[in-house]
């Protein structure tokens, strides 16, 4: 048995996620379903987009029928999640913080900035919801229940790929955008055994043959 070890670092826009494709097709290449895939995440979470991008490279290991392991030592938490709930098992350290299954859009708005100042601005669109809720022009309720609209329809995909790879979890019960720790979200069904990556892979070579690492990680950005 071979076990194949993949560090994913995200930042917002999970930038890593363009050579997470390339090591996944890289490991499928070569692996036997007696091996094992394991995925060390550590990501907050961010654009939904990206987020769901990186979490369809982790669908194409489970759809090959290869054991799926996501272990999270730090967080995994919305964007996070998505990818980690994919996992046929999901390991996280007690104070790891998992969940936030939620969806947030937070825009700026210049308007009454650029009012007081005489600058007008000007918005032309075709098509009644090209644009909704704008950073510069005057916002109304039909743009913000548009926007909200739009927010739950994204919160009901996020719920339904969790409920369809955690069937056994109250999805409702954990899709309030909180957040929680691993000795905590053992308890709710988000994780399904505590413990660190040192610990599962030092305990998984008693079993494995030559174990192959492979590494995806980014400089830390600050934002």
């Amino acid at each position: 048995k071979r076990i194949y070890i993949i560090n994913f670092v995200a930042d917002l826009r999970a930038s890593a996620a363009d050579s997470l494709r390339e090591e996944v097709s890289a490991v499928l290449s070569v692996v036997r379903p007696i091996d094992e895939v394991v995925i060390c995440i550590e990501n907050p979470g961010g654009t939904v987009h990206d987020h769901g991008f990186a979490a369809s490279q982790l669908q194409r290991i489970r759809s090959k029928e290869i054991p799926l392991v996501v272990i999270v030592d730090k967080v995994a938490a919305s964007g996070g999640y998505l990818m980690a709930c994919v996992a046929n098992r999901i390991i996280a350290a007690p104070f790891a913080i998992v969940g936030s299954v939620g969806v947030i859009a937070q825009v700026p708005n210049f308007n009454r900035a650029l009012e007081s100042h005489g600058v007008d601005y000007e918005q032309v669109t075709a098509g009644k919801y090209k644009r909704t809720v704008t950073m510069f022009g005057k916002n109304t309720d039909e743009d913000r229940a548009k926007l909200k609209e739009e927010l739950e329809d994204v919160h009901h995909l996020f719920k339904s790929m969790v409920a369809s790879y955690r069937p056994d979890m109250d999805v409702d019960r954990i899709a309030t955008g909180e957040h929680w720790y691993g000795s905590q979200a053992i308890d709710m069904g988000l994780v399904d055994a505590l413990g660190s990556s040192d610990d599962y892979l030092m305990s998984a070579l008693e079993e494995a043959d030559p174990v192959s690492y492979t590494h995806l990680t980014l400089p830390t950005t600050p934002y």
